[in-house]
């Protein structure tokens, strides 16, 4: 697998050209550890693509987690859980993957209860722009993927302390999905300054 260096602004133009071409209302799934920050990524794509013409709608995977009781059942550092169990993937689905509106946010990690956020309606050419991690491999139907790669090692140094338990998590992920494989766009984040694209 061969990688080429592209500049942040260069990598958010490829992925806005490419939405260009493509029509309807579009899903995009920003996928990638919190280390690598793919809710940076997903940020930086509004504006061009409103200039553009199209309406976005932000999303994050973390406002569509599972309550407490459901999300840390087998424990607070249970990277298994992490993998299987923290994302309410049928909410996801139901409230922001299919149909014309769109709920922003459903649960609110902080205070374990329902964010009560409005329905945003998402017009035709409308685009959901949702950044997360472990998103691929689910079935949500994506039109468009990018997913933002850190070695092991890279992902290692920039996890806190506090979240290595979470690692093996991730590894599963790299055996199970492969996301380096499957998104449309993969990139090497390894040094935040110098990203790198999946060329082959």
């Amino acid at each position: 697998m061969r990688f080429s260096p592209v500049s942040d602004a260069t990598l958010v133009d490829l992925v806005v050209a490419r939405l260009a071409d493509l029509p309807g209302r579009l899903r995009v799934g920003i996928d990638g550890a919190p280390a690598a920050d793919p809710g940076r990524l997903a940020d930086r794509l509004v504006d061009p693509l409103r200039i553009m013409g199209r309406e976005v709608v932000r999303v994050r995977a973390r406002d569509f987690l599972r309550p407490a009781s459901l999300r840390l059942e087998r424990g607070r550092t249970d990277p298994d859980s992490r993998y299987d169990d923290w994302l309410d993937a049928g909410a996801l689905r139901r409230e922001v993957l299919t149909g014309d509106k769109v709920l922003p946010a459903f649960w609110n990690v902080e205070t374990d209860r329902a964010t009560r956020a409005d329905y945003v309606p998402l017009p035709p050419g409308g685009i959901v722009l949702l950044d997360g991690e472990l998103l691929l491999g689910r079935g949500f139907g994506f039109d468009l993927t990018v997913h933002l790669w850190l070695s092991p090692a890279a992902l290692a140094r920039r996890t806190p302390a506090a979240e290595e338990w979470s690692l093996p998590a991730f590894d599963r992920y790299e055996q199970e999905v492969a996301p380096l494989t499957v998104a449309d766009f993969a990139v090497r984040v390894d040094d935040p300054n110098h990203p790198a694209l999946r060329t082959t």
